[in-house]
């Protein structure tokens, strides 16, 4: 890839990270919170730094002489030249390629944990009856708990969040939900995810396990390309904001109205959402899987 391309490419991933970055960053130096927009940001552990680095994926060699500078970086190597090794100090025009043998050997056990995740997820059965009450079991009992979120109101009050926590059935399939649960909670959930049997759990119409789908992007950074890595990042933003109006939250002053799932309406809309975001979820667990396999596959 000639260095005039992968520049542009790279300009455009980070004109695309700013914009969800830069607000983020800006809240932080002003010592403001964002119930919805923070998310991503706090609860990942990629940082906005590390999210704005573009990289190409497997398999691509940066040519030019800004591709030099990225011998500095983790997992990067001069490319191989007519099938000889270029030596490590490359003259300007040569390229630059991930090592990814390198890469596969530090990081083979996130790679094949991913890989069981994403394949695992993808054959189950979509599951759409959960109605997001996750998030209303992690308030739950919350006078007595004082927990989550202290700076917003919940919009059906403590004992109206109480009532729909136990006039519904709490079936949640991810861990990861599941263990902010309130102690008073933990016992209504029907199901008892674990660490150790979230890849026999985990299944696609999960609104958590679709936003997992950035986690899994970006941990095996700078394995996929940046534009995957990105894709997976506006799903889930989309996701959280979504997962959030269905929350007991009051929101709606942050500009994100309510979704009701404590009437029929609500929660027919809640499913409606919920099966468009697994659709969009599934094509980008196959690129995940498809991208993984190539990149393993070569190696």
């Amino acid at each position: 890839m000639a260095e005039a391309h992968w520049r542009a490419l790279e300009a455009a991933h980070q004109e695309r990270v700013d914009r969800y970055a830069l607000p983020y960053l800006a809240r932080r130096s002003a010592g403001q919170k964002h119930p919805v927009e923070d998310f991503l940001f706090t609860y990942y552990t990629q940082k906005p730094g590390q999210l704005r680095r573009w990289h190409p994926g497997a398999g691509v060699v940066l040519h030019g002489q800004g591709a030099q500078e990225r011998l500095g970086w983790k997992f990067y190597r001069p490319a191989d030249c007519g099938g000889t090794l270029v030596p490590e100090a490359p003259h300007p025009g040569a390229g630059v390629v991930l090592d990814t043998e390198k890469f596969l050997a530090q990081r083979r056990e996130a790679v094949d944990f991913a890989r069981i995740i994403l394949g695992r997820t993808a054959l189950r059965p979509a599951q759409f009856g959960c109605f997001g009450l996750h998030e209303w079991a992690m308030v739950y009992k919350q006078e007595a708990n004082q927990v989550r979120h202290e700076y917003l109101q919940l919009r059906l009050g403590s004992a109206g969040t109480d009532g729909v926590v136990e006039g519904n059935r709490i079936r949640c399939t991810h861990f990861d939900a599941y263990r902010f649960y309130t102690p008073q909670a933990v016992g209504l959930n029907e199901l008892r995810p674990t660490r150790e049997n979230q890849r026999d759990m985990e299944q696609p119409g999960c609104l958590h396990a679709n936003m997992d789908l950035y986690k899994w992007a970006y941990k095996l950074s700078p394995l996929l390309p940046s534009e995957l890595v990105m894709d997976c990042f506006e799903l889930s933003w989309r996701i959280r904001a979504m997962d959030m109006q269905a929350s007991p939250y009051d929101l709606a002053a942050w500009g994100y109205p309510p979704i009701q799932i404590e009437t029929a309406a609500g929660k027919a809309d809640y499913v409606a959402q919920q099966r468009g975001f697994a659709a969009e979820s599934a094509v980008l667990r196959g690129r995940l899987s498809a991208a993984l396999d190539a990149a393993t596959a070569t190696s």
